[in-house]
């Protein structure tokens, strides 16, 4: 049966907790189905690596899981039925694929790992060439760019809930995939620059990423604040929810609004902590190899530390250190 004939299927129960948790997959469990088969492949590669003594940090294998748990969860469980017409429902998973998921994903640094466990020759050797032609390709510096990414970001709340597109895509089964397929597409591309320490086509100064999460993170939230001053349900398909689910649409849209207000807030916060961590390590590691190589180069400073020296009644070096070799002088 093709895709495009299948119909949604809606829970029976009113929406709760148990309901939302329960399993009652969709017809089509395309995202499940991909997040089951992404954890599978990201053990193969760590028990691959493993089994020829290198080791990996759990950690990544802790957040890479966990995504893809989540992507399961939130697509694969009762929670997917009440969100073809519950704003509130269909908003927590939005935030979920572009806000959460993503950051875990990079973290687990798959790119790296591909590389590291993949065999160099027969076929291993093809896919290692096929990753690095993607990677260094002119479709993938333009998808990463700021330029690019912000807009696409900021799109998926602002294009989607202000404008009349949510009611024509998210009818129907394959637009209704489509769009969280765009959700976690959209939250990939904006925080692989931002996280990812693997090769990058493109890569920021952390200045640059900084600025980016400042740009971006305040401004998704006040979609937020939009849906809460509404007087009306703002969109079309989730005014009339089934009857029996005992749900106020104008309620339900204040809830989805306040989840669109405060959901990114912690997640928010743990990146920045995260990227700063990153930004602090990289300037003393920076100043470190700036400082080794003056001390080095520079005579001048090595006379004034054997001055120095002298002063406090201390040996002097008797000689400035050794200079790092030229080009034009190594053999």
């Amino acid at each position: 049966m093709s895709v495009l004939a299948v119909a949604a299927h809606l829970p029976d129960a009113p929406p709760s907790l148990t309901a939302f948790l329960g399993w009652d997959p969709q017809p089509v469990p395309l995202l499940p189905l991909l997040g089951a088969v992404l954890a599978a492949v990201y053990g193969w590669g760590v028990y691959r690596l493993r089994r020829h003594g290198r080791d990996w940090p759990w950690w990544r294998t802790c957040c890479f899981m966990t995504g893809c748990a989540l992507l399961i969860a939130v697509t694969g469980l009762g929670i997917e039925g009440y969100g073809y017409r519950l704003l509130s429902v269909w908003m927590f998973q939005h935030l979920t694929l572009s806000i959460l998921i993503p950051p875990l994903w990079v973290l687990g640094s798959p790119g790296v790992l591909l590389l590291r466990s993949t065999a160099h020759r027969g076929l291993g050797r093809l896919v290692v060439l096929f990753a690095l032609a993607g990677l260094r390709s002119r479709l993938a510096r333009l998808a990463l760019h700021p330029a690019f990414t912000i807009p696409v970001f900021l799109f998926s709340y602002y294009g989607l809930y202000l404008t009349p597109l949510l009611d024509v895509v998210g009818a129907t089964v394959p637009g209704h995939l489509g769009l969280e397929v765009f959700f976690l597409a959209s939250g990939l591309l904006f925080i692989v620059p931002v996280l990812s320490t693997g090769p990058l086509p493109i890569r920021q100064t952390n200045l640059g990423r900084f600025f980016d999460i400042f740009v971006e993170m305040p401004l998704h939230v006040f979609i937020g604040v939009v849906m809460m001053m509404a007087t009306s349900p703002m969109i079309a398909l989730f005014a009339t929810p089934p009857p029996h689910w005992g749900i106020d649409p104008l309620a339900d849209q204040n809830i989805a609004g306040a989840l669109a207000w405060s959901y990114g807030e912690p997640v928010a916060l743990i990146i920045v902590t995260i990227f700063a961590i990153r930004w602090h390590r990289d300037e003393r590691r920076d100043n470190a190899v700036a400082e080794r190589y003056t001390a080095e180069d520079d005579p001048d400073l090595n006379a004034y530390n054997d001055y120095l020296r002298a002063l406090h009644g201390q040996p002097s070096t008797g000689a400035a250190l050794p200079r790092k070799p030229s080009r034009a002088g190594s053999s």
